[in-house]
């Protein structure tokens, strides 16, 4: 094979190879960092009232540290009622609550 031939084929297999992935790197999905969401820290309360049908629980609680929050007694929203179902006036909890636009809401007893 004549040294002419040989750089054409060369050329036509490089360039194949280029149009090829400059085509897969086109039509391929990036990759998305996975997003978490950072768990809660548990504080410690007492469940002052509970207003299931409302989706409300008043809690007297100690520092709240992911909502930079002291001590006191206060109504929060609850994610579900199924949270309260086995929880009474009185029983000493840890829970975990986030801000979710004016609201504060318990996310886990």
């Amino acid at each position: 094979m004549k040294t002419s031939q040989y750089l054409t084929r060369f050329c036509v297999a490089l360039f194949s190879a280029s149009f090829y992935l400059s085509t897969y790197a086109q039509t391929t999905v990036p990759v998305q960092p996975i997003q978490t969401t950072p768990v809660a820290e548990m504080a410690d309360a007492e469940v002052r009232k509970i207003d299931a049908e409302n989706l409300k629980i008043t809690l007297k609680h100690g520092e709240i540290k992911n909502l930079d929050m002291p001590g006191m007694t206060m109504v929060f929203q609850l994610k579900d009622v199924a949270l309260v179902k086995d929880i009474k006036v009185g029983d000493k909890i840890k829970f975990a609550a986030e801000k979710q636009g004016r609201n504060y809401v318990v996310t886990q007893l």
